[in-house]
């Protein structure tokens, strides 16, 4: 698990000496591949998109007053959004029911939304770095113009606090792997001091689909 963008949450009826380790398989499809451990504590981060505090139709995600499921955790609900000066979240409280370890709830209930997460103070600080298209038109300088006209400047976005499961802490340059939900992301050579991430293939996302066509529209 990789948080790109990290949004910090305190569980708070969670205990603040304990940290628990969860397993967590190494391929969602292949057992035989085996599982390793995650610790979880009572403070985490999640992803900045994954919350918002006036949810639209059809986003599942965390929001005030709602439950959703850690990844291989717990359920926890949003009780409160603390924002900074200028009006910036910057932090959730929220609450877990113990009794959802693993991921369901003895009760039976369900919830739609399932997050990636990391621990605070066990997660590794990482660069990333998200490339896009090269050109913003596919046969840039056909028309006779510069070519150079049609290049992205988005091409590519360094995010420089992102923060990764412990289990990274030894990733050797070349090696891939699939952060859950993000895509598939090889380490670059030039990791030494500081992990650093190349994206090599996205994953799809039904919400930013949705989100998308709603601009349009």
């Amino acid at each position: 698990m990789a948080v790109l963008k990290p949004l910090r949450v305190v569980i708070e009826n969670y205990p603040e000496d304990q940290v628990e380790q969860l397993d967590a398989p190494n391929h969602p499809d292949d057992a035989s591949m085996g599982t390793h451990q995650v610790p979880f504590s009572r403070v985490l981060y999640i992803e900045q998109e994954d919350f918002l505090e006036a949810p639209p139709k059809k986003f599942f995600r965390l929001a005030p007053g709602r439950e959703v499921r850690l990844r291989y955790a717990y359920f926890i609900t949003c009780q409160a959004v603390i924002k900074d000066e200028k009006g910036d979240i910057v932090e959730l409280r929220c609450t877990y029911d113990p009794e959802t370890r693993g991921g369901s709830a003895p009760d039976g209930r369900k919830v739609k939304g399932t997050l990636h997460w990391v621990s605070e103070s066990h997660a590794i600080k990482a660069e990333v770095r998200l490339y896009d298209r090269l050109f913003n038109h596919p046969n840039p300088g056909a028309d006779g113009t510069d070519f150079k006209a049609a290049l992205n400047p988005n091409s590519m976005e360094v995010l420089t606090d992102s923060l990764v499961e412990a289990s990274l802490a030894n990733a050797q340059a070349g090696v891939r792997y699939q952060f859950e939900r993000k895509g598939y992301f090889c380490v670059d050579s030039v990791s030494t001091d500081k992990l650093v991430f190349n994206r090599i293939v996205t994953l799809r996302d039904s919400w930013a689909k949705i989100e998308k066509a709603n601009k349009r529209a």
